[in-house]
């Protein structure tokens, strides 16, 4: 049987961009017949999937979790899925090593020992991730090691036209496959299960839901959002918002920031949702928010946005364009004052949310799902399907 190792120095499986996209990778894999096991961190929520050996490195440092990025704990756990999948490929026969983001030099080592095809997946622009001049130098340098993968890869992944178009401008010549993201689940909303979530939510049954979900990491345009709250809420009461993300530290601090702006009682934390749970949340809603400001690959919030058939307020961006435009969102400019007009616009036209709802399910439909996914995926992996080990 085709056997691939898949390199993730992600926590599996937890509620976030890469994990959630390494769980349809391999299903995708596993599905088109390959034999799949699956390197990843001592960290996460077990998940058991048919076709795919979930490996992970020993807690030798005792961690529970890890952040999103470059960090000296990921490098020392890179370290330690080094020499487990040098142990592998001592005992087992790989035709393909599948690496993502940072463990692309991992693999570009592992595959080289093994004799084996590398396929290198890009999820992120790690230009878009500014702050201090340290954490600027360290994107630097991440950068450096994308590349250096992207380099001796056989082929390519990029999640969205923005991230292709990269290695393509810098590794001429090399394949590069454009697979783009999915929803975050393939479980559909219950109609039932929906209403109740909104019945809790909002008590006022002519009541507009304003929803987002996502980090509070800068580029996603938090400022923007808490800044747009006390506009609404003081132009139209009947709005209320829902906040899906944040860390306990992270939601303090905005709570105080709205209660200052007289807004605490316009917003409602909602937590972290599950993903196979989160539809009927988004379908309880009238409104998605997203207030991106930075970034060239399609959030994927917005995926699930367009799956779950509501108007989409969004900023006019490079990120939300790659998806968005005036016939499937409202697109407002990246400023708080124009994201809440935006969202008092929909709010008082229902037929408008309708008709821009619509239009964004037919993408869903059409291209952004997993039998598309997997289609895509296969083709990458077609050149590789003849090599027997």
């Amino acid at each position: 049987m085709k056997r691939v190792l898949f390199l993730c120095s992600q926590p599996f499986f937890q509620w976030r961009g890469s994990p959630i996209r390494v769980g349809f990778d391999v299903t995708a894999l596993a599905e088109s017949g390959w034999e799949v096991d699956l390197l990843t961190l001592p960290i996460g929520e077990p998940r058991s999937i048919p076709g795919v050996n979930v490996i992970r490195v020993p807690n030798l440092f005792r961690a529970r979790k890890i952040s999103i990025g470059p960090s000296l704990l990921k490098a020392a756990f890179d370290v330690l899925i080094l020499f487990k999948a040098i142990r592998l490929i001592r005992t087992r026969r790989y035709a393909v090593i599948h690496t993502v983001e940072d463990t692309g030099p991992i693999g570009v080592l592992v595959a080289r020992l093994a004799r084996a095809r590398l396929v290198f997946e890009k999820h992120s622009d790690p230009s878009s991730y500014h702050g201090q001049s340290l954490r600027n130098l360290v994107m630097w340098a991440y950068a450096k090691v994308e590349r250096f993968a992207a380099r001796h890869a056989d082929a390519v992944i990029g999640t969205g036209p923005g991230l292709v178009a990269q290695v393509r401008a810098r590794e001429s010549g090399k394949t590069v496959h454009h697979i783009p993201d999915i929803p975050s689940s393939r479980v559909e909303s219950d109609p039932a299960r929906a209403a109740s979530v909104r019945r809790r939510l909002q008590a006022d049954p002519d009541g507009i839901l304003a929803l987002y979900v996502g980090s509070f990491a800068a580029y996603q345009g938090i400022e923007l959002l808490f800044d747009a709250i006390p506009k609404v809420a003081a132009a139209n009461p009947r709005v209320r918002f829902v906040i899906i993300g944040g860390s306990d530290s992270e939601i303090r601090d905005r709570t105080a920031q709205l209660q200052r702006n007289g807004a605490d009682s316009a917003v409602i934390w909602a937590g972290h949702i599950a993903p196979d749970i989160l539809p009927d949340y988004l379908s309880a809603a009238d409104i998605l928010l997203s207030p991106r400001l930075a970034g060239v690959n399609t959030p994927l919030k917005l995926l699930d946005y367009l799956k779950a058939g509501r108007a989409i307020v969004a900023t006019d961006t490079q990120a939300n364009r790659l998806i968005l435009n005036g016939a499937n969102a409202c697109l407002t400019a990246p400023s708080a004052e124009s994201f809440a007009d935006g969202i008092l616009q929909l709010s008082a036209d229902p037929g408008r949310r309708q008709q821009l709802a619509s239009q964004g399910a037919e993408l869903i439909r059409t291209v952004y799902n997993f039998d598309e996914f997997k289609r895509r995926l296969a083709a990458c992996y077609a050149v590789f399907s003849s090599i027997n080990h």
